[in-house]
């Protein structure tokens, strides 16, 4: 049996959020697309200004689930008690079309498909269209 903490990153998990990013790339078949490295990570996360924050789920030995079973659901639950308390109207997630697991379950938590609802589409500036746009 574990127990799962869900607690704020720390710098020190860098290594482990380049590892997990890198994993998530070759479940959704994007391995190609991780362009970001170790350091990046803790510039844009730990640095004066964050770009990003992030939640770690850890399993502790201790009364609990089985492994594996919930933490999705304990992690979405978490960020909106994190967004509830900053006072956000609303958190997304995005899924790949082929990833029914997940749909189902963002589902069954009670989010709403803005896709089939609002035919809403997620757009990308990257790269050299970026820089271009940038003018650099």
């Amino acid at each position: 049996m574990v127990f799962v903490q869900i607690r704020e990153a720390k710098e020190g998990d860098c290594g482990n959020i380049l590892r997990m990013i890198r994993e998530l790339a070759e479940f959704e078949k994007l391995s190609d697309q991780v362009k970001i490295g170790e350091e990046d990570l803790r510039a844009d996360g730990f640095g004066e200004n964050p770009f990003y924050h992030c939640l770690v789920a850890e399993s502790l030995p201790g009364p609990g689930e089985s492994q594996g079973q919930g933490i999705g659901s304990k992690i979405i639950k978490k960020v909106a008690e994190v967004a509830v308390d900053k006072g956000c109207s609303q958190f997304r997630l995005s899924v790949l079309d082929w990833n029914k697991r997940a749909m189902d379950l963002y589902k069954a938590l009670g989010a709403q498909d803005l896709t089939e609802a609002e035919g809403w589409h997620s757009f990308r500036f990257e790269g050299e269209v970026m820089r271009k746009l940038a003018g650099k």
